[in-house]
């Protein structure tokens, strides 16, 4: 493991130098700290790099130009490996799509996540890295600055130590669990899964499609499900211009409620509960127009469903089918949840229609399998 003091990045010229110190390695241990209680985009505060031999912590607050560093994470020469990948990933596309004036830039890969390849060694799916360095490496880790703030400056010791150790012990794991997966079929399934990583959508929400986020609209009449489709594009376009969290521009309880009751004057609008007086006075007529509008284009909303609950049949073919999923995670050594989800599961219950464990190496390995048991389920009943 690396010992020596991990070197703090402030400068132009120093962070040359420690890329170029880096590009030895033909892999790279990769970490973010960053900052967004109060912010819609994250604020990228620290940069964590480790090889076996080298470990910077780069001060993106303090860099001007993180030119080089975008190039040097875009090597496809170079394996990036993360815990727990994903929002590391979308923290660096935001980052990297905000120099290069585009919405995201991913990095590219190859990419390896610890958290998954601890998964196909029969871990818990989502093991924390705290926990798996434990059960891995023998290591406890210091959890003391979990909460703290990373936009301060100067960092503490304390900091500077535990952002290390995010990336030191990275690099042990890295070994460590490719060893154990050398050779196994799993290592081409976490590469492919791993390609997945590198889709802008993965990291993005179009306002037209913010509406998504929201659960229950399938109860809503055409007009209400309309309206609250007009609302969620209208929040998620403010949140990015305002770089505000969606709940501070409107939380999704009085999303749901301006859906539902539809107001059409100043003082239907301020009868809404929870509803903020100053959005109320300065958004106020854009918000009734908004409405009105929907109520008028609503024609291609669907008529309202019934809130769906599951027979007791349905419920025991999902029972069965977890079952199976997870005797094949035994018999498989792997975790279940990699393999097939309850939500994937429940799906194709309740709608007949398979989920991503029909896709890529998945289909082969367990797919077929459960797509055969269901019909022999349903043919039992």
């Amino acid at each position: 493991m690396y010992t020596s003091t991990p070197a703090f990045v402030g400068t132009q010229a120093e962070l040359t130098a420690t890329l170029n110190e880096l590009r030895r390695s033909d892999f790279v241990a990769v970490d973010t700290e960053f900052l967004r209680e109060r912010t819609y985009f994250p604020k990228l505060c620290l940069v964590q790099l480790a090889t076996e031999h080298h470990c910077a912590l780069l001060d993106v607050l303090a860099l001007q130009d993180l030119s080089e560093l975008w190039e040097f994470l875009c090597d496809r020469s170079r394996t990036k490996v993360f815990h727990a990948a994903r929002q590391d990933l979308e923290v660096l596309a935001l980052a990297r799509g905000a120099q290069m004036k585009v919405v995201v830039a991913p990095i590219a890969g190859p990419i390896f996540d610890t958290q998954v390849a601890a998964g196909f060694l029969n871990l818990p799916a989502q093991i924390g890295y705290a926990d798996l360095v434990q059960k891995r490496l023998g290591n406890t880790l210091d959890k003391g600055q979990t909460r703290t703030d990373w936009s301060q400056r100067p960092l503490s010791t304390a900091q500077l130590r535990y952002a290390a150790d995010d990336v030191i012990y990275l690099v042990d794991l890295y070994r460590n669990l490719k060893e154990a997966l050398h050779a196994l079929p799993q290592m081409q399934w976490i590469a492919e899964d791993a390609a997945g990583l590198e889709n802008p959508k993965l990291f993005s929400t179009d306002p037209l499609d913010a509406w998504q986020r929201l659960r229950g609209l399938e109860q809503l009449q055409p007009e209400q499900r309309a309206a609250a489709k007009a609302l969620a594009e209208w929040r998620e376009q403010r949140a990015i211009q305002k770089d505000l969290p969606r709940s501070w521009v409107l939380s999704d309880d009085v999303l749901r409620l301006l859906a539902e009751r539809l107001p059409a004057t100043p003082e239907q609008l301020q009868s809404i509960h929870g509803l903020a007086p100053g959005l109320a006075a300065k958004r106020g007529g854009e918000l009734l127009e908004l409405i009105a509008a929907a109520r008028t284009n609503a024609a291609s909303e669907p008529e309202a469903k019934a809130a769906f609950k599951p027979t007791r049949a349905q419920m025991k073919r999902v029972t069965r089918l977890m079952e199976a999923v997870r005797a094949m995670g035994t018999e498989l050594e792997i975790s279940p949840e990699l393999l097939v989800t309850r939500r994937e599961v429940e799906r194709l219950v309740y709608t007949g229609q398979p989920g991503s464990f029909m896709q890529g190496w998945r289909a082969d390995v367990v797919g077929t399998r459960l797509m055969a048991l269901a019909q022999e389920i349903r043919e039992d009943d």
